[in-house]
């Protein structure tokens, strides 16, 4: 007689959480400098900010905090605590991630990190790689946690915010979220 059983991944998210609040974090100079604090992606003309919205307002949860910075290390570490502060479960910075002088997102957020989630930019990188080939290399999308929260990295464009969230962030919400807590 055989049992079937469900897997060891399976429980964990069976038994997750299903809705939770998000930070979203938008790093962009250019825009900054047009449309200075907005509070919304769609007041400051944020594709990559909607994106992020629309598709995690779609499987259910909120979006408590959004908030549109410049490439500037203390503006943004300011935004961080701020999100890190508010009710949001999960914060995700948009932006600020590639390898221009100005991008300093990773040199000022990774430091933060009480854990890394490496698998995240591993796997983000090898799921990109079907979209946009080697240069996918030049891609440092994070994630770790602080203070209790996970926090994503990711790139600016729409297209790579659309595959983190529905591909990796989105699915395993539950699951992070519970472990960062336990």
């Amino acid at each position: 007689m055989i049992f079937m059983t469900e897997s060891t991944p399976e429980i964990h998210k069976k038994n997750a959480k299903k809705s939770f609040s998000f930070a979203l974090i938008t790093v962009s100079t250019s825009r900054y400098e047009k449309y200075g604090d907005s509070v919304s992606p769609d007041e400051a003309e944020d594709l990559s900010g909607k994106a992020m919205k629309e598709l995690l307002e779609a499987a259910g949860n909120n979006v408590s905090f959004y908030r549109l910075v410049p490439d500037e290390k203390n503006t943004l570490l300011n935004a961080i605590s701020d999100a890190l502060d508010s009710s949001a479960d999960i914060v995700i910075t948009s932006g600020g991630t590639g390898l221009a002088p100005k991008d300093l997102t990773i040199e000022s957020v990774t430091p933060l990190f009480e854990k890394e989630i490496p698998g995240f930019g591993e796997l983000f990188r090898y799921k990109s790689l079907e979209d946009i080939g080697t240069s996918v290399i030049l891609t440092r999308a994070s994630a770790g946690v602080i203070k209790g929260k996970a926090v994503f990295c990711l790139p600016g464009s729409p297209n790579a915010v659309k595959l983190a969230l529905s591909e990796i962030i989105i699915p395993e919400a539950g699951h992070i979220v519970r472990h960062v807590r336990e």
